[in-house]
């Protein structure tokens, strides 16, 4: 058969990993699509720029990325450059017009315009195929697309960010703070220069704003997205979780409920017997529930040259073989807007760490703003005594809502013997 004929747009970590994949697969990879896939133009501003792989001299070369999503005789174009608007957009938008498949990365660009593509794609009877947008190597999207295509499904939770998971991980087995293992992140290259995009929860909840409207057929809607990072989690917080039989993890969680749709993006301490609990270091992993195949887990790494090239890779085979479902499982007049659950809905166990002056009558004040608030107390730790001095008090705190903690909280902080604002952290037990 002919050959499928691709231009790559951004030869960047995954776009020059790309090259190199399917110039070294070539083989498996035209015996599995059933025809071969040709790199036939690229898009980059610096030629001379060492990538570690070769661009055959028979590879069109542009400089502009839009001019070759344009012009070149390609049947498909992968977009790995980034970013929610600007070139990336561009790119995506005139490529679709022209009637050609899109096989892009970017989670960010999804988050915001998914819907609005997705119906290009569709008018214009083009793949717009995205397996390397959320969780890198991990084939979630076809998992939610294909695999559990006939479940309805109840939650879809996951560990999306490589760079936040290496943090609490490191911070967790080496007892130190925050800044220091973000530093150390950044000298390794798990975290970048500025990494708020990362650590601010950003990254995260692009991926799972994508997985959202896969799992529940609903238009993409970042802007109901509640977004949390890890800035404030400090070394004290993941020693007491560990005690309580808890680990810290940055969690993406979407599920149904009777108020709409959560889409929430924030630290979590999970039961050290789940299995999310021991997915360390840069992995992710996603957990799906479906009504008839129950909870199915899926871990890899989620990012890296490697992962990421191999997600553009399947999309890719899919389209050579002529596999094409709806970008986001369903057609985009069949994608239903669902209301959003508000926050304050949440319903749910906490912990809360509070630093007090150890002085007599502190802990019979916090109990009662937490007794006013109907807030029930699980168990409390409070190590040592320091009179006089600053000590924490931790507690763990039975099923309530997120408006209630909100007042509690907030009653609690201006307490005259509370001398830091009260860390809460969410339990979920996955």
């Amino acid at each position: 058969m002919k050959s499928l004929k691709i231009a790559v747009a951004g030869l960047g970590t995954v776009g020059a990993g790309l090259v190199k994949l399917l110039a070294d697969n070539a083989g498996i990879i035209a015996a599995r699509s059933g025809r071969a896939i040709e790199v036939a133009a690229v898009s980059a501003r610096d030629r001379s720029k060492d990538r570690g792989v070769a661009i055959p001299d028979s590879v069109v070369w542009y400089e502009d990325a839009a001019v070759m999503a344009a012009e070149a005789d390609v049947d498909v174009v992968v977009e790995v450059i980034g970013g929610s608007d600007g070139i990336a957009k561009q790119v995506v938008e005139t490529a679709l017009a022209r009637g050609l498949s899109v096989v892009t990365a970017n989670k960010a660009l999804l988050a915001h315009h998914g819907t609005q593509l997705a119906k290009l794609a569709e008018d214009k009877g083009a793949a717009l195929a995205f397996e390397a947008a959320v969780a890198g190597g991990i084939p979630i999207i076809k998992a939610l697309k294909e695999g559990l295509a006939g479940n309805s499904i109840a939650q879809v939770t996951g560990i999306l960010n490589g760079t936040c998971n290496y943090i609490l991980t490191t911070m967790r087995e080496t007892g130190r703070d925050f800044a220091d293992v973000l530093a150390e992140a950044q000298a390794l290259g798990y975290a970048e220069a500025d990494p708020s995009f990362d650590i601010d929860g950003v990254d995260a909840a692009h991926k799972l704003c994508i997985l959202t409207s896969l799992a529940f057929a609903t238009p993409v809607d970042f802007q109901s997205m509640h977004v949390e990072g890890i800035r404030h989690i400090s070394a004290v917080d993941i020693e007491f979780a560990e005690k309580l039989g808890y680990r810290i993890k940055l969690l993406g969680i979407a599920r149904k409920t009777e108020l709409g749709v959560e889409q929430r993006v924030h630290p979590c301490m999970v039961p050290v017997r789940a299995p999310i609990a021991r997915v360390d270091g840069v992995f992710n992993a996603v957990v799906a529930e479906g009504d008839f195949v129950g909870r199915s887990i899926y871990e890899g790494r989620g990012a890296g040259a490697g992962p990421t090239a191999s997600a553009v890779a399947a999309d890719l085979v899919d389209i050579a073989r002529g596999c094409r479902t709806p970008t986001f499982g369903v057609p985009v007049a069949a994608l239903s807007p669902l209301p959003a659950a508000p926050m304050t809905a949440r319903q749910g166990a906490y912990y809360m760490r509070l630093m007090v002056l150890d002085r007599p009558g502190v802990l019979a004040d916090v109990s009662a703003a937490l007794r006013d608030e109907q807030v029930s107390v699980e168990q409390m730790i409070q190590p040592g005594r320091a009179p006089g001095e600053t000590v924490p008090m931790v507690m763990t705190l039975h099923d309530t809502t997120e408006a209630a903690m909100e007042r509690a909280v907030a009653r609690i902080g201006t307490l005259a013997a509370v001398v830091e604002p009260p860390r809460i952290i969410r339990i979920e037990n996955l």
